[in-house]
This record gives C-alpha cells, sequence and structure tokens, in this order.
C-alpha cells in the first residue's frame, strides 16, 4: 500500500513571526484633536497665604493652558473661605466670556481645606471620572497620598468648574494629562458659548 504524502498545512504562525511581518500603523490620533478651539478660562486661587506675587500654582496652570492654546480671561484669588469662594466661582462663571472655571486650592484634608463644600450647592452635574483619573495619575507620583486629595470637577450653570490641588507638581499633571487635552471637547459637550 503507498503512502499518501502529508498534506500541507500552513506555516504555523508564531507570535515573533507575526510581529515580524506586521505593518507599522499610525499611531491613531484623538478622535476630537480636528476639533480644538480656544477655551476661555477664569483662574481662582483659594488659599490663606498665596497672592499674586507668589501664587506658583496658579502660574503653572496658567503656563499650561496657554501653551496649549487656550485663554485665560481672569485670575482672581480668595481666601479658604466658603462664601469667598463661592461668590468668586459665581462671579466668574456668570460672565458670558468664560467657558471653564478652575480653582486651585482648598481642597485636602485640612480645616481650611472647603473648596469642594463651597462650590457643591452649585454643581447641577458632577463629574466623578476627573477625580477618579486625577488621583490615579497622582498615585503614580506620590504613591498612596494621592487618595487625599478631593481634586473633582462640576457642571454648574451650564459650565464646567475643575478644582485642583494646590500644589504646583498636581496642578502641572491635571493641566498636562488632563485639562489641555480635554477642555475644548468638554466645552463642546456642554453646548453652544
Amino acid at each position: 500500500m503507498k503512502r499518501k504524502p502529508p498534506a500541507r498545512s500552513k506555516p504555523r504562525r508564531t507570535a515573533a513571526s507575526a510581529r515580524r511581518t506586521r505593518t507599522k500603523r499610525p499611531a491613531a490620533k484623538h478622535a476630537h484633536a480636528a476639533l480644538a478651539a480656544v477655551v476661555r478660562c477664569a483662574l481662582i486661587t483659594v488659599s490663606d497665604t498665596r497672592g499674586r506675587a507668589d501664587d506658583t500654582s496658579g502660574d503653572v496652570l496658567e503656563l499650561e493652558l496657554t501653551r496649549g492654546g487656550h485663554s485665560i480671561i481672569s485670575r482672581g484669588w480668595v481666601r479658604d473661605e466658603r462664601a469667598a469662594i463661592r461668590r468668586a466661582v459665581e462671579t466668574a462663571i456668570e460672565a458670558p466670556q468664560v467657558d471653564v472655571v478652575l480653582l486651585t486650592g482648598g481642597t485636602g484634608l485640612a480645616p481650611r481645606d472647603v473648596t469642594p463644600e463651597a462650590i457643591a450647592p452649585l454643581a447641577e452635574r458632577r463629574l466623578p471620572g476627573f477625580g477618579e483619573l486625577f488621583r490615579m495619575l497622582s498615585y503614580r507620583e506620590v504613591g498612596a497620598a494621592a487618595w487625599l486629595s478631593r481634586a473633582g470637577a462640576i457642571v454648574a450653570r451650564g459650565k464646567l468648574v475643575v478644582f485642583l490641588p494646590g500644589s504646583t507638581a498636581a496642578v502641572r499633571l491635571a493641566a498636562t494629562r488632563l485639562l489641555v487635552p480635554e477642555l475644548a471637547h468638554a466645552v463642546r459637550l456642554l453646548g453652544p458659548r
């Protein structure tokens, strides 16, 4: 009896051969990159000790936002007092030329850190993803201390309000990794200016 030659099968593809034969695809661009627009920002620093002359966190936030193509409409400084913080945010969100209000300071656990409580009554909607993602990114830099931050974001009177820690490193992280890449998209989602 004649033996049949073995059927030819396709060559076995290994992970290594797959890597060698794959063509390089260009990196995907962010779906909203082409839709970038200038976002008009109001910056508020919440601090009992810092003012215009020594507000390094506010300076970093302004620098990173302008580098990202956004404009700073106003900057202000208020003490760590609920009423003062709320008044400053209300004034900023009522300004028709402002799209987004960003606060630095007052988001920790110290008794005078009251920024989240001050603006909570203004919240129409909360954006928990901002704080969650910020703390995840912070964890990579500062470890377990990241969970002590109460940074967050809300929508108030149809405008985005973001509150950040007063730490310069934390502000830079939030600005470069979260705010600059998505501010225009967030403002667009909130509707016409």
